[in-house]
């Protein structure tokens, strides 16, 4: 899980004694290194082990609490406080089926009580958050309404083959089914990137990136010398960066960052989730993931193949981060909250369509999907929070927070 933090921050500032109740929980854990962590207890030896739970790999998701709409949150489990005054993001790529991180974002936009810590993105995840960070920090919750409004409508409108290569929007099997062996040489670059930045630049303002009133941003592109993740954050985000977390690999040419290449951020983290609970100051993140991850259908044709294969492994990262946070928190106590809303659960039948749609009615049903997505997580929480929370209760809920 090596990675490389891009930034004016050094990681020492985590180190300090205001490190937040998600970050003690890793750094008690110690996933991020094999140093000595400073909270382990000096006498392990009177710590009862924890008891035996399932292989993580076998079965990721089952030990850890679910909260659903269809199986509201018990009163034992409820937040003290809805909606939260501070919130973090995870937002996973998926092409056009980010339409519906949309719409997510903007119902919660228009949550004034809610203040946004940081995001995290890769690929179509990355765009939304830097289109979100760059109108907040411009003119304010309205300002990144606007920003995200205005990119998706171009977006529908230009329904171009750039269109899909500024949000990641083929997949290295997808692209070398529909575009054939002359992408599969990785000598066929279909735009210059100049247009491609070009594009970018009109809806984000990179310098705003670094203004004090815009969240904190963790996005994430994958080194190719190595394989290793890297994360860029505010002071160091470009429209290079933002290519290069939505680069795909067999579409156009690596992006060049400081004498490193670089392909989508996908690959390696979609969304980067651990980094996020380390650096976030918030108990509450919410995970918006697009890309389905159940399938009834078994496919049989090459298409229907490379789609499945595209939507597993694009979820086997983000998986595997959740496993690792489960078993966490079965090490340490944290006050740490997670949420999950899945595009799955509210659009029928996404498995079987393609994150390359640019149709106007399939993005706008995505984006309405969002809202109503969002819509009832905010009723969901309300609902519960009159009820108090019982002592010592955390919860890490890894299932979307609708159903």
């Amino acid at each position: 899980m090596s990675e490389k933090i891009v930034g004016a921050q050094d990681e020492g500032d985590l180190q300090g004694a205001a490190r937040t109740a998600a970050s003690r929980l890793l750094s008690t854990t110690d996933i991020w290194s094999d140093a000595p962590s400073p909270f382990v207890d000096p006498e392990p030896a009177s710590v009862s082990p924890p008891s035996r739970r399932p292989d993580p790999i076998v079965d990721a998701r089952k030990p850890v609490e679910i909260v659903t709409a269809a199986a509201p949150i018990a009163h034992d489990q409820a937040p003290k406080q809805w909606p939260p005054q501070k919130l973090s993001l995870a937002l996973q790529g998926g092409g056009t089926f980010a339409a519906f991180t949309w719409g997510v974002l903007e119902r919660l936009l228009e949550e004034p009580s809610i203040a946004i810590d940081t995001i995290s993105g890769a690929s179509a995840g990355a765009i939304n958050a830097l289109l979100l960070a760059s109108g907040f920090a411009e003119g304010g919750r309205e300002g990144a309404r606007a920003r995200l409004n205005r990119f998706w409508i171009r977006l529908m409108h230009e329904a171009s083959f750039r269109s899909l290569m500024l949000i990641g929007g083929f997949s290295p099997a997808g692209s070398s089914v529909a575009f054939g062996p002359t992408l599969r040489s990785g000598q066929f670059d279909p735009f210059d990137l100049d247009p491609l930045r070009q594009a970018l630049s009109r809806d984000i303002n990179f310098s705003a990136l670094r203004d004090a009133r815009c969240p904190k941003l963790l996005i994430a592109a994958t080194r190719i010398r190595d394989g290793q993740q890297q994360i860029f954050r505010n002071d160091a985000v470009t429209a290079d960066v933002a290519l290069a977390s939505t680069c795909p690999p067999l579409v156009h040419c690596a992006v060049e960052i400081d004498g490193e290449a670089y392909w989508d951020g996908g690959l390696g983290g979609n969304p980067p989730l651990l980094r996020l609970v380390q650096e976030t100051t918030s108990a509450e993140i919410l995970l918006v993931q697009v890309t389905p991850a159940r399938d009834s259908y078994v496919p049989i044709t090459l298409a229907a193949i490379d789609r499945r294969l595209d939507q597993i492994a694009a979820n086997a990262a983000l998986n595997a981060e959740i496993a690792a946070m489960e078993w966490a928190q079965s090490q340490a106590a944290s006050s740490l909250r997670l949420s999950r809303i899945a595009a799955e659960d509210f659009v029928d039948g996404l498995a079987q369509r393609s994150s390359t749609d640019l149709g106007r009615g399939f993005i706008r049903a995505l984006h309405r999907s969002g809202r109503e997505a969002a819509e009832r997580w905010l009723k969901q929480g309300a609902a519960n929070s009159a009820a108090p929370a019982a002592s010592g209760q955390h919860i890490v809920a890894a299932e979307p927070a609708l159903a």
